[in-house]
């Protein structure tokens, strides 16, 4: 795991000097995802490598203790146990389970015995809409419940007004509201309107300490893509050439088949090297990614694709 970033005082020179070029940034983007061609044993390795970076997720308005439950023996178990033992791969889990924090505690007692981390979103997720000592309020409930990570969403409005100052003093009180738990900081991007304001989101969440910087909550109309992802991470090269601190990323939303997964990969080896592409520096957001996965990898050990509904469902 990567040593917790603990941000820097407000530092609003960093992000006078920001200038994003959108159409350069998109081509850079589209090209991305023909520069390597990843084939048969070598797919399966980063698809394998992927799985262990994946958040898997319920938030549902009927979540119940019981779901919870499957979730994290999805999450213990996330590819079948026969097709792992065919290409030689034991111990492999998901990154993450991501829950509400009222279920922060069933998951925790179903993930015992396990180095698996429970995230809770919080802070009024998704819109964030809620009084700021109601939102910390609620950040310092999870982490009492027992969340090693806190996934917080920032205010929009500050940031489309441009009061980086304001926004950077509510992501400080969430930092330090979240205590040991690592907190990844969620944009929401597809509501920031523009690269700049994205790229001046995240350096403001990383000044303020966050521990990863995430797209989307996967409730936006617009979530993850790439031209947002490869300006975040190119914010990330900036912070850490800044300050030495490495910053983590999660791109949630919008990311559903398993090519999906090998082109963010793609992206991260590209953009920011080897390091990135573990759990310590990577999340992946978005659990119905994982289905498409396990068929690729039953396809790779018996040359057919297995229907849905033989592979089990978190």
């Amino acid at each position: 795991m990567a040593a917790r970033n603990p941000g820097t005082d407000f530092r609003p020179d960093w992000l006078e000097a920001v200038r994003i070029n959108t159409p350069a940034t998109e081509r850079r983007a589209a090209n991305l995802t023909t520069r390597r061609s990843l084939k048969k044993n070598w797919q399966i390795a980063w698809l394998l490598n992927a799985v262990s970076c994946i958040d898997l997720t319920t938030l549902s308005g009927d979540d119940t203790e019981n779901r919870v439950a499957r979730l994290c023996a999805k999450a213990r178990q996330p590819i079948a146990p026969e097709l792992l033992e065919e290409i030689g791969v034991t111990g492999l889990t998901t990154g993450a389970v991501c829950v509400y924090p009222t279920m922060v505690a069933a998951a925790k007692r179903a993930l015992a015995g396990t180095a698996i981390p429970v995230a809770s979103v919080a802070t009024g997720f998704p819109a964030g809409l809620m009084p700021l000592d109601l939102r910390l309020a609620e950040i310092r409930y999870a982490v009492d419940q027992g969340a090693d990570e806190i996934d917080i969403v920032i205010s929009r409005a500050l940031a489309l007004r441009g009061e980086w100052g304001a926004l950077y003093d509510e992501l400080r009180a969430m930092r330090e509201a979240c205590g040991p738990a690592r907190m990844k900081a969620i944009l929401a991007t597809g509501e920031l309107k523009t690269l700049q304001n994205v790229a001046k989101a995240s350096h403001v969440a990383m000044q303020a300490g966050a521990d990863y910087i995430k797209t989307s909550t996967g409730k936006e109309p617009v979530n993850a893509t790439l031209p947002v992802s490869l300006t975040m991470l190119r914010t990330i090269r900036d912070y850490q050439a800044l300050t030495g601190h490495k910053v983590g990323f999660k791109p949630a939303g919008g990311l559903k088949t398993a090519k999906d997964a090998l082109n963010w990969e793609v992206l991260m080896f590209e953009e920011l090297g080897r390091d990135w592409l573990a759990p310590g520096l990577f999340r992946i957001g978005a659990s119905s990614l994982l289905g498409d996965i396990e068929r690729q990898i039953h396809h790779n050990v018996t040359g057919r694709y297995a229907a849905a509904h033989r592979l089990a469902a978190g």
